[in-house]
């Protein structure tokens, strides 16, 4: 199990309290579900679906979740292997001008 760094932006930060901090975990998914079952308010932001709804979780097109940087859309999604010290940055969709 990987230990990560989790940065928690706008309306996320501010549902969940803080924005920052570790959760250990294999894969992405891993890291986000303990992070949903930490901050319960938090899942309906991340899901499409409630836990008990779906059988595969399923992120929200709007939220972008990032690793070291990247995209994990443009790696192996919630499936995306972490390692230790990583950097998971979790973004709503931000609107403005």
């Amino acid at each position: 199990m990987a230990e990560v760094k989790i940065k928690l932006f706008a309306n996320l930060r501010e549902k969940a309290g803080t924005s920052e901090l570790q959760i250990s975990g294999e894969k992405v998914i891993d890291v986000l579900l303990s992070l949903t079952e930490k901050y319960p308010e938090l899942e309906s932001l991340i899901f499409e679906q409630s836990e008990e709804e779906r059988e595969t979780p399923v992120m929200c097109g709007s939220i972008n979740v990032l690793i070291n940087g990247n995209n994990v859309r443009h790696l192996d999604g919630l499936d995306t292997l972490l390692s230790d010290g990583d950097e998971l940055a979790v973004l709503p969709p931000v609107s403005g001008g």
